[in-house]
């Protein structure tokens, strides 16, 4: 009962789902908070939390367990990068491009988007990211900018070496970089989080709402649409663009970079065009329609061969490539049965791979289709045991259908890859 009253606490407080991380990880936090209090039992820890705001952020310190590496989907930082040169760049190019990451964790987010700005050619003083995050403990690790092998995942790692110097301690990122992210402690729950309208033109939030419960999920998008400017661009998680299309957000249409913007940035849809331009501008008092007494014969009457002379043949437009890709935008801008369809269009063609039933894991979670879900990710990690991606998705899933215990399984897999890619 007492272990209840505390997941509702960290609910109310963080909107944290316990479903999302499971029961026994906020009893562990729990736990393990009490042993540093040194404190009898959890009642005389609940009394004490209830009393103390800096032991209730060390049991949110506790709870929270980041995931990040830096070019987290690189196609993300691509179109940012896009939109910053294509668009901001060429209508406002003396004004000062204001982006938010949050949450911000270790850091790996906010500083891949000043590399990938400042590698762009991007001015330094054309742009400064806010970074912001609930835990203290993260913050310092971030503004630390020192980092291990496992914050650098892939084969493309040629910012490393633009960007950071080795230690003995780690990768130590550069000034240049480090000077553009300004670093903050924050909920975004809290009636004072970053107080203001519209004062941001790109936010990174992802993978965030995934942790919350409807309601919180709800009052997060509402603060997140009041932060964003009018045409600002909004980047979530791949399993969290179902909730845009429900809150008044669309898709910006940027292939595999799960980007949105408000509904309102969207121009409305030209009015039709009358068929007949002659009534049409007759409408407006700006022609009379002629009577047809008075229009003319021709002088020579049409020849049939020029009527009947059939147009040759129109080809038909090709085929788009069926692949993962395509697959992956539909689901970005919300098309979750077109991505199903390619999806497997592409296994019967392909046969299987772990990165296609991923993806359909990922659309079956997107529906609410949670036994499709667990069997798709279950068939991504029979192929690839490896693979991060599936082993969170189907955590998390689990935890959602109370399988704690299996749930647990896999998050230690994913710690101890983690571990070894690290070493």
């Amino acid at each position: 009962m007492v272990l209840a009253a505390f997941a509702h606490l960290l609910q109310h407080t963080m909107g944290l789902d316990v479903a999302s991380i499971g029961a026994s990880a906020i009893a562990h936090a729990v736990q393990e908070r009490l042993s540093a209090c040194k404190l009898k039992d959890v009642h005389a820890y609940w009394e004490h939390i209830g009393a103390s705001e800096t032991e209730l952020q060390a049991l949110i310190e506790a709870v929270v367990v980041p995931e990040t590496w830096f070019f987290r989907d690189r196609e993300t930082f691509a179109a940012l990068v896009r939109v910053v040169q294509e668009e901001r760049l060429q209508t406002h190019p003396e004004g000062v491009l204001r982006l938010l990451s949050v949450p911000c964790s270790t850091g790996e987010e906010p500083y891949t988007m000043a590399m990938a700005l400042l590698d762009a050619g991007v001015p330094a003083h054309c742009f400064r990211i806010d970074a912001v995050d609930i835990s203290t403990h993260l913050l310092t690790h971030a503004r630390c900018a020192v980092y291990g092998k496992n914050a650098f995942r892939g084969n493309a790692l040629g910012f490393r070496d633009r960007h950071f110097e080795p230690t003995p301690c780690g990768y130590h990122l550069a000034n240049a970089v480090r000077q553009q992210v300004h670093f903050q402690q924050g909920n975004v729950f809290s009636t004072d989080f970053l107080p203001g309208r519209a004062l941001y033109d790109v936010i990174f939030c992802r993978n965030m709402l995934i942790y919350f419960d409807y309601a919180a999920q709800e009052r997060a998008l509402n603060v997140l649409a009041r932060l964003l400017t009018a045409q600002g661009l909004l980047f979530v998680g791949p399993s969290e663009t179902g909730l845009l299309l429900r809150h008044d957000f669309v898709s910006a249409k940027m292939p595999l970079a799960f980007a949105f913007r408000k509904v309102s940035a969207i121009p409305p849809a030209p009015k039709p065009i009358t068929a007949d331009p002659v009534k049409r501008l007759a409408g407006r008092g700006q022609i009379a329609p002629p009577t047809p007494a008075l229009v003319p014969m021709r002088a020579h009457p049409v020849r049939p061969t020029a009527v009947l002379q059939p147009r040759p043949p129109t080809a038909p437009p090709a085929t788009p490539q069926v692949g993962l890709d395509e697959a992956l935008r539909c689901a970005d801008q919300g098309h979750l049965a077109e991505a199903a369809t390619l999806c497997t269009e592409h296994l019967r063609k392909h046969g299987p791979s772990a990165a296609a039933f991923h993806l359909m894991g990922l659309v079956c979670d997107a529906t609410g289709n949670q036994s499709e879900a667990d069997n798709y990710y279950r068939k991504a990690l029979y192929l690839d045991p490896h693979h991060p991606e599936a082993l969170i998705h189907l955590a998390v899933l689990l935890e959602r259908q109370g399988n704690m215990a299996g749930a647990q399984v896999l998050r230690n897999r994913e710690r101890r890859l983690g571990a070894r890619r690290e070493t």
